[in-house]
């Protein structure tokens, strides 16, 4: 791990001893490389999946770890789970995995539709704050991306069993094999649900293969994957019994082509069938299909002067929509970034970019940004950022027409500006404290609005949307085995911009966002964890929300109990959207490898 530090060796490597052992040691996101979260100018957050993988119901479970992001979801299981960071809309925070774009043509709610199960993830990097100059259109409020795990050495069978409330049922199996030069990971996983209401069932399935290989022409990362999920979407686009089927296609590449240069393609399709009404599907019906394509070549050139790097890439991407409902359309975008970055060790790290977007139609987006940290002392790093931010509307932002809901073929490309500052005290080998204060201003924000509750939702550009808030975390070990997180995120908006208008989707956020927890891992192999999240959403009081589970985590059968919602809060993450109450669910992992 490399830390700040003076520039004779001595010094470096005292420093280097002073620094306290962090719980997270790489973050990816914010810069081209990766850089140590001491060398990072940017607020970040990276929670390690792997650590506890059984006292998590899933990923989206786990990212509510993290006070500034907003999981809205519409039931168990992470069906249709939106996800923004510091006030965004749902379509404003971008998603990757392994670097390649998840973020779906049609529309952002299934940007996270993931083709890969939860145990192959190893961790979830999220960037608070826009990374449009690296990443492109979509990362006007952050970025987050998940990283799949590399197997260990030899052969690993993982395979995963549970049930519980409201007819939960289900299923995991990981298979891998690690060699020096090669490694191949086979997973795939079932959730089924009755629903805790009527016509809120759900079933979810995905399967992927991923082969890792170090050749003559370096390393290469290859996916391929798919997902099927159906559920009952009642109350999910306003008064009705609706019932909806997605599936996805994935595959992917990274290769390395030399120490430099590394080459990225991908291919992502995406399927959506939609009936209004379950017990009278003639009577409205929407069948799509999406199709997106992209291809990137990214160089890292040392310059003369030490610790400098000139980092550079240029991207392609096409997608293209079928639908019954919003006709057939297509667009193409290409793109091109530099990106320069001094890590001086004595000090901290300066970053300044700028990207050139050309679109379909002759539209052109520059997107600059800047960020630096400094090290006021070798325990209080000072660090702050401003970048622009971008997105084209979805197709759904267009065209989209239903009894409940209209689109607008005049939508203009929204953009925002971001500026955050904050500090980062490293005040022991046990304890850590961060404290962020961040604005943004958008431009031509795209929001779904209506006079009263009565009239169907329209697509709109909205100016003067403005968010200022606070975001602050404490991480503490106070023995080997046990760690409290507290994270608090505020939040005020300025929600003039709506004109008297009612807001579905912009002004939907926390006003207040709290987030405790408590682990404590055992020497004898029991795992206990408890969380306290307590949410205030604009409008709509506060939700506390008390979750609580228990793992042992030695032997082949590693059994696991997950208690949600234990304080039965009523409540909605989507405005009409009820969330399910009380739930518990047991099961076991048995585990055959390291």
């Amino acid at each position: 791990m490399q830390t700040a530090g003076p520039a004779s060796q001595d010094a470096r490597a005292k420093a280097k001893a002073a620094l306290p052992r962090l719980l997270q040691s790489v973050v990816v996101l914010g810069t081209p490389d990766a850089l140590t979260p001491e060398e990072s100018p940017r607020s970040t957050e990276t929670l390690e999946v792997q650590r506890y993988p059984l006292v998590y119901t899933d990923l989206w479970d786990l990212l509510r770890d993290d006070s500034s992001v907003d999981l809205e979801e519409r039931g168990g299981g992470g069906v249709q789970a939106d996800l923004s960071i510091w006030g965004s809309s749902y379509e404003q925070t971008l998603v990757l995995l392994n670097g390649w774009r998840m973020n779906d043509a049609e529309t952002s709610h299934f940007n996270l539709d993931l083709v890969v199960p939860m145990q192959m993830i190893s961790s979830v990097n999220v960037l608070h704050g826009a990374g449009s100059t690296l990443w492109g259109s979509d990362a006007e409020s952050g970025v987050v991306e998940f990283l799949t795990a590399r197997p260990h050495m030899g052969p690993d069978l993982k395979l995963q069993e549970e049930g519980g409330s409201y007819g939960q049922d289900d299923q995991m199996a990981i298979a891998s094999w690690g060699a020096r030069r090669w490694s191949e990971t086979i997973g795939g996983g079932r959730d089924f649900s009755d629903g805790f209401m009527y016509d809120r069932g759900y079933r979810s399935e995905e399967a992927s293969a991923e082969t890792r290989a170090d050749t003559v022409l370096g390393d290469s990362d290859i996916l391929l994957g798919g997902s099927d999920r159906s559920f009952g979407a009642n109350q999910f686009y306003g008064n009705y019994n609706s019932w909806e089927r997605t599936k996805e296609w994935f595959a992917g590449i990274n290769q390395q082509v030399n120490p430099l240069t590394q080459v990225v393609l991908d291919y992502r399709r995406h399927s959506d069938l939609f009936v209004l009404f379950v017990n009278d599907p003639s009577f409205y019906k929407n069948q799509y299909d999406d199709y997106s394509w992209q291809g990137a070549v990214r160089r890292s050139d040392p310059l003369p002067w030490r610790g400098t790097t000139l980092y550079s890439g240029l991207e392609v991407e096409t997608d293209q929509i079928a639908s019954t409902n919003l006709g057939d359309h297509g667009r193409n975008r290409e793109a091109g970034y530099v990106d320069f970055e001094l890590k001086g060790r004595p000090w901290g790290t300066l970053t300044a970019g700028v990207r050139q977007e050309i679109f379909s139609g002759g539209i052109y987006v520059t997107t600059p940004s800047a960020a630096a940290s400094f090290w006021l002392w070798h325990r209080v790093k000072l660090r702050a950022s401003i970048e622009r931010g971008f997105r084209l509307p979805t197709y759904v932002d267009l065209y989209y027409s239903s009894p409940g809901t209209y689109g607008n073929p005049n939508l203009q490309p929204e953009s925002v500006w971001n500026e955050d500052a904050g500090v980062d005290l490293y005040l022991s080998s046990r304890f850590t404290l961060s404290g962020t204060v961040f604005h943004s201003s958008q431009t031509n924000a795209i929001d779904y609005v209506r006079a009263n509750a009565s009239d169907p939702w329209q697509a709109e550009n909205l100016n003067g949307v403005r968010f200022t808030g606070t975001d602050i975390e404490a991480n503490w070990q106070p023995v080997t085995g046990e760690e409290f997180r507290l994270g608090v995120t505020t939040i005020a908006g300025a929600q003039q911009a709506l004109h008297g208008y009612q807001s579905e989707y912009v002004f939907n956020y926390p006003v207040q966002n709290a987030v405790a927890e408590w682990v404590r891992k055992y020497r004898s192999g029991w795992l206990l964890r408890q969380r306290l999240r307590v949410v205030n959403r604009v409008d709509r009081g506060v939700s506390p929300i008390w979750d609580a589970s228990v793992a042992y985590e030695r032997g082949r059968v590693q059994p696991y109990l997950l208690l949600t919602n234990l304080s039965n809060t009523g409540y909605q993450e989507i405005i009409g959207v009820e969330m399910q109450g009380r739930s518990i669910v047991g099961g076991f992992q048995i585990h055959f490898g390291r």
